[in-house]
Formats: structure tokens, C-alpha cells, sequence
């Protein structure tokens, strides 16, 4: 059997630069050498592309090691080992020459369809949604817009401009206290991972997640928030898109934050959640929903809210290109729906060939 050449693409410009490698090395090490020969191929922070030698570890060493959960490394890979861009694509790469790529990408300009529309002009098969899909599944406006109008039931939220917020602090403070009640969760809208979230109890805290937010995205949303048992739902497929069981986030912080997800690791999940099996039902079906309403391919996470007085599933997110460290929700999810993490790799590449001919039909 013909082994297929895999790019896997890392790194980036996002604010989710370190996830995105500890995801990277978990896929490569995860997939069948005797199946597939990988191909790394890099981005650093500042948009150069790297191939050649190892340009994993090159970004590793140059990462922050905090983010990464790793204690300091003294110097660098020998740059001579790497192929640095001039430009804004890998040089020294036969991208033509792939078989499929795997962007193992978070955050702006990986999972917004930014990479995913370079991938189309390059008429290359690729791992998870297209560009329409990717861009509103990472903006939270247009996503909640997409909810909205697939009929799936939400949380209060409101939509600030970084400009508005700006140019008129106290008018913006007012209208969301007016619209929604404290505690409210302040996000930029273009982002993930817990990144630039707060969870804000009054008006000096609201002042401060704006702050916050602001530096990260010009958009911004604010959601009511709620006590809620946070739910998730895998989805893996393309038109027939199949869901996992559901699990359970336990926070071992106020709420499941960037530090936890990916550095201190203390939060737990039950897999399956505790759920009587109307519910796990009705948010498996709410999960593809979600899913078709962005148009979806391949895979991502659908995030739910269930409150905890009355049982009301609000969805809150979807994540379409969700994380792959060890720690991550999306291979947990699979593994206890029956399918492992080399064989989840597997079928996402088969998918990602299957939708690559499906379009060209």
C-alpha cells in the first residue's frame, strides 16, 4: 500500500500559538507510520513558514515554555536545519505533492478560514470545514446569528465594537447592564481556548474584561451568565455527520480557563455525562444541528450549557477545529464512543479526501 504524504501545518500567528504545538506533536505522534509519511510544516508568530529539518522543534524551543507546560530550555535548533520564507508560503515544500493536510491550527488565521482558503486556491485536500464554516464557526457573533436561525436556544448575549467600547465606555457599560444581569462572561469574538475570557460579578470587573477582551479581537461579545452543567458533543462526518456520547466539564476554577485547559490540568470530566437519555438524545441532535447550520465538514465540538434548576439546554459554541493535546475533550469523547485516536485520525484524512472530490464533482 502507497503511504500518503500528510502535511501537518502549526503553529501561527493566534494568541493560540502553544496549543496549536501541543496539538501538533500529539497527531504526529499519533499517526501510522506504516500508513503515512508526515511532512511538518511550520508558522511562526510573525507569518514565516518553516519546512525542512524540524520545525516543530524549532517553534517548541522558541515558544513559551510556560504555555506549554514546559520548564526552560536553553538555546535553539540549529537554524540550518530549517527552510525560513521570505514570503507568506513554505519554500523548499512540494505542497502539490501532498496527498492531504491536517492544519492543526487555533485561533485567527488558522481556524477562521484564512489557511483554509490558501488551501483551496492550492486545490489541495484538507482536515475539517471550508472557509464559510471555519469563519463562522470562530467569529461568536455570526456563530450565534447561525444558531439563531437553525432555531437552537441560547443565553442572553449582546455584540460590542472595540470602537464603541472606546470611544463610549460608560454607554456600552450601561446597555449591558440593562440587557443582562450579573454574572456576565466577556469574550472576544474571534478567539478560543478560554483565551481573553472573564467571568465578571460587577461594573469594575466588567471594566476589566472589556479591557481584556479589547486587547485580543475589535469584536466582542457578552453572554448572561448562567448555573449550568457545561456539556460537550464531538461531531466527526461530513453531510451525514455522526455525534459522540456527551461529556461533562467539572471546573476546578470558577470556570474552565485557558490556565487549566492546557497548563494546570486539575479540571475533570465525566465521559458519558450523567444524563438521562432524553437529554444525551436531544443534545446529540442539537450538537448536528449546530454542526449543518455552519455548514461543518470533518469535525468539531459543540459546547452546551444545562441549567441546573430547570434542565433548559442552551448551546453556547461550536469548535471547529478543536484541540488534540492529551488533555483535549475531542479525542476523550471519541475514545469512549468507540473509536480511538489513530483511527479518528484516519477518518478525518479519508473525509477530508472524500469532501476534496465531492467538491471537485
Amino acid at each position: 500500500m502507497t503511504k500518503r504524504r500528510v502535511g501537518i501545518v502549526f503553529g501561527g500567528k493566534s494568541g493560540e500559538h502553544e496549543v496549536s504545538l501541543k496539538s501538533a506533536r500529539a497527531v504526529m505522534n499519533a499517526l501510522d507510520p506504516e500508513k503515512y509519511t508526515v511532512v511538518p510544516i511550520g508558522i511562526s508568530r510573525n507569518g514565516q513558514w518553516l519546512s525542512g529539518g524540524d520545525p516543530l522543534l524549532a517553534l517548541e524551543q522558541q515558544a513559551d515554555q510556560k504555555m506549554l507546560g514546559r520548564a526552560p530550555q536553553a538555546g535553539l535548533v540549529s537554524e540550518t536545519a530549517i527552510v525560513q520564507s521570505a514570503g507568506s508560503l513554505p519554500e523548499h515544500t512540494n505542497m502539490a505533492a501532498l496527498d492531504v493536510i491536517i492544519p492543526v491550527l487555533h485561533g485567527p488565521f488558522g481556524e477562521d478560514g484564512t489557511i483554509q482558503g490558501v488551501f483551496e486556491l492550492a486545490n489541495l485536500p484538507y482536515v475539517g470545514c471550508g472557509v464559510l464554516a471555519a469563519s463562522v464557526g470562530m467569529d461568536k457573533g455570526l456563530m450565534k446569528s447561525a444558531f439563531a436561525a437553525a432555531g437552537l436556544p441560547q443565553v442572553p448575549w449582546q455584540l460590542v465594537l472595540r470602537r464603541d467600547w472606546q470611544q463610549q465606555p460608560e454607554a456600552i457599560y450601561e446597555r449591558l447592564e440593562a440587557a443582562l444581569n450579573y454574572p456576565m462572561f466577556v469574550k472576544p469574538a474571534n478567539l478560543g481556548s478560554s483565551v481573553g475570557i472573564s467571568k465578571v460579578s460587577n461594573r469594575a470587573e466588567l471594566v476589566a474584561g472589556m479591557a481584556e477582551a479589547a486587547g485580543y479581537d475589535r469584536r466582542i461579545v457578552v453572554e448572561q451568565g448562567i448555573n449550568a452543567r457545561e456539556i460537550e458533543v464531538a461531531i466527526l462526518g461530513n453531510d451525514d455527520p455522526a455525534p459522540s456520547v456527551p461529556g461533562e466539564v467539572l471546573p476546578a476554577n470558577d470556570f474552565y480557563d485557558y490556565a487549566d485547559k492546557y497548563l494546570e490540568g486539575q479540571t475533570q470530566f465525566a465521559i458519558p455525562a450523567e444524563l438521562e437519555a432524553a437529554t444525551s438524545e436531544q443534545l446529540r441532535a442539537m450538537a448536528v444541528t449546530a454542526f449543518k447550520a455552519i455548514d461543518g465538514a470533518g469535525l468539531a465540538r459543540v459546547d452546551f450549557f444545562v441549567e441546573r434548576e430547570t434542565g433548559a439546554i442552551y448551546i453556547n459554541e461550536i469548535n471547529t477545529f478543536p484541540g488534540f493535546t492529551a488533555m483535549s475533550q475531542y479525542p476523550k469523547l471519541w475514545e469512549a464512543t468507540g473509536v480511538s485516536y489513530s483511527e479518528l485520525l484516519d477518518r478525518l484524512i479519508d473525509l477530508a479526501i472524500e469532501r476534496y472530490h465531492e467538491r471537485g464533482r
